[in-house]
């Protein structure tokens, strides 16, 4: 019978090391199973999505309840994100270096159109809301900061994709499943290249109802120093209210906020937003 390794061997290390890993991966996948929830979920409905046996989705809800980053919702029985994770995510909002540099931008961009807009980063295959200024009309889009959409459908992802080498943009791509939203949305991969194509063409991105019906979106990317991009800020228009001149109401003022962000970033180092 081999000996056990010391608990301080680089063995005995390496095996611990690798099984925090793996009990810090499963609390983070329930936390997210939790974060993107329609709504409040029973740790029966998390055990279900994240496969794991009831028994550990107890325990790792258990856990999360007592770090105060899970909650007891009101509807008994279910559990929603925390107040100490939406305090921590606050200050990550507040601390963004992105996020300042573009603030007076978002602000003279949404004056501008007097319509909702989204600065958006990219997190893996998709892209998400780091920030939102509402529309002043009564009816707009309904989204909230962390709301994450698709790289194909969203304006913000296609202005994303389109600002890439071919290459990249293929990398990104591959392996992802391009799910119908809308009877508008793109999903055979052709018509998907040739629509990023003419957005890099034209220097902006549209979303036809692609995303969500009766809701046009146009998005343009915020580029580094290197050419590729950073971010992506996207204008979103209930159908019906949609301008129409929209290059001057949307789009000009749109390239605008991009360029003057991209401005205010250039000395800020990759990866410290």
């Amino acid at each position: 019978m081999p000996k056990p390794a010391a608990p301080d061997s680089p063995e005995a290390c390496e095996t611990a090391r690798a099984t925090g890993t793996a009990a810090f991966s499963k609390f983070m996948s329930v936390l997210q199973l939790i974060a993107d929830a329609a709504e409040p979920q029973t740790i029966a409905q998390l055990a279900t999505l994240s496969g794991y046996p009831r028994p550990t989705a107890y325990r790792i809800v258990g856990a999360l309840i007592a770090e105060g980053l899970v909650s007891e919702s009101l509807r008994g029985g279910t559990v929603e994100l925390g107040p100490r994770l939406m305090s921590l995510a606050s200050r990550s909002w507040e601390r963004s270096d992105l996020r300042v540099a573009a603030i007076d931008a978002l602000q003279a961009l949404r004056d501008a159109t007097q319509e909702t807009v989204h600065l958006a980063v990219r997190s893996g295959s998709e892209m998400v809301y780091i920030e939102k200024l509402e529309s002043p009309h009564a009816v707009r889009m309904a989204s909230r900061i962390g709301t994450r959409v698709t790289l194909y459908s969203s304006s913000v992802g296609k202005a994303y994709l389109a600002a890439l080498d071919a290459p990249s943009r293929v990398a990104l791509l591959q392996g992802q499943t391009l799910q119908r939203f809308t009877p508008n949305t793109i999903v055979e991969r052709e018509a998907l290249s040739a629509e990023l194509e003419a957005t890099r063409a034209r220097g902006y991105a549209e979303d036809h109802e692609e995303n969500e019906a009766q809701i046009f979106c146009y998005g343009c990317a915020i580029t580094g120093a290197d050419g590729r991009p950073v971010a992506c800020i996207s204008v979103s228009i209930p159908l019906f209210r949609r301008s129409e001149t929209p290059l001057d109401t949307y789009v000009t003022p749109l390239r605008a906020a991009c360029e003057a962000v991209a401005a205010r970033i250039a000395p800020i180092p990759r990866g410290a937003v």
